[in-house]
């Protein structure tokens, strides 16, 4: 289908379109032409493969060339969403059942309201072959999920991010209604916040022998931060957050492990609920 018209004034907006690893430069080509058919302009890629830039991107692209001359690389997924505020991963199925699943028009509706209230925002979409790992699924907020055919469930990169780029504009056509609530004065955290709550939680709760046994520690850790990256937190309560691991470094017990005024047992269960999910 043709209908560019240089005429018309170009939508560029709206949330970050992160691809983990992609490998075919043909396919990022087709991810920036799906993002500028539908508004989008910011494309973050993670370890591209074959390297960055690539001309076989650019030919794909079929002229969406303020996407891929705007396009970003990073190392690590952390590095590419640590200025975000909110973050989607897109998977095939269901991996965690600490983070809510979300249809595409649920999530374009969201991701509106959130743009709209100021936030920064990001779709995680994974490698071709076998899509993102359990453990950068952790690092989002929410899951979408496409309603597709189980007997043929495969999608490529660009038809996924084509979807979710269709319904983040068509979400735009439509009265989101109010803005989600947040506290006068508090902005919401970004990734980069929400990633130094985790080391020194891990920090804290490593140096107390909570990571038991050893060999589970890697599990341990992608369930805590999924748990904890469950709901978008302020700046103000990262700070809280970090304020009482901080106090619990600095200060010891005030009474023996077993000892606790009125709890017979002390602290008994610490690690309770860590060998969930395996």
């Amino acid at each position: 289908m043709s209908g560019t018209n240089s005429e018309r004034e170009l939508i560029a907006e709206g949330p970050a379109i992160v691809l983990v690893e992609p490998q075919l430069g043909e396919n990022i080509g087709m991810v920036a032409r799906a993002m500028a058919n539908f508004g989008l302009a910011e494309l973050r890629l993670v370890n591209p493969r074959d390297g960055w830039p690539s001309e076989k991107a650019r030919a794909a692209a079929s002229k969406a060339d303020h996407v891929i001359d705007a396009t970003k690389v990073y190392e690590t997924l952390e590095e590419a969403i640590s200025d975000l505020n909110f973050v989607y991963a897109t998977t095939a199925r269901e991996r965690y059942g600490f983070k809510p699943v979300r249809s595409p028009v649920i999530a374009a509706t969201t991701l509106q309201t959130k743009f709209r209230a100021g936030e920064k925002t990001g779709i995680l979409f994974g490698r071709e072959r076998w899509g993102l790992t359990n453990g950068e699924v952790a690092l989002a907020d929410e899951i979408v999920t496409f309603p597709v055919n189980p007997a043929f469930a495969s999608l490529n990169i660009a038809q996924a991010v084509l979807l979710m780029s269709y319904e983040w504009m068509k979400s735009g056509m439509e009265d989101l209604g109010e803005t989600p609530f947040q506290a006068v004065g508090q902005r919401p955290s970004t990734k980069e916040q929400l990633f130094g709550l985790f080391e020194h939680l891990e920090e804290a709760l490593d140096a107390r022998n909570y990571f038991h046994p050893p060999a589970k520690k890697p599990k341990m850790i992608d369930n805590l931060r999924a748990v904890i990256s469950r709901r978008g937190f302020t700046e103000q309560e990262i700070s809280v957050f970090r304020g009482v691991i901080s106090s619990l470094d600095r200060f010891p017990r005030r009474w023996p492990k077993q000892e606790k005024a009125g709890d017979p047992h002390g602290d008994i269960g610490e690690n309770t609920g860590n060998d969930a999910d395996e």
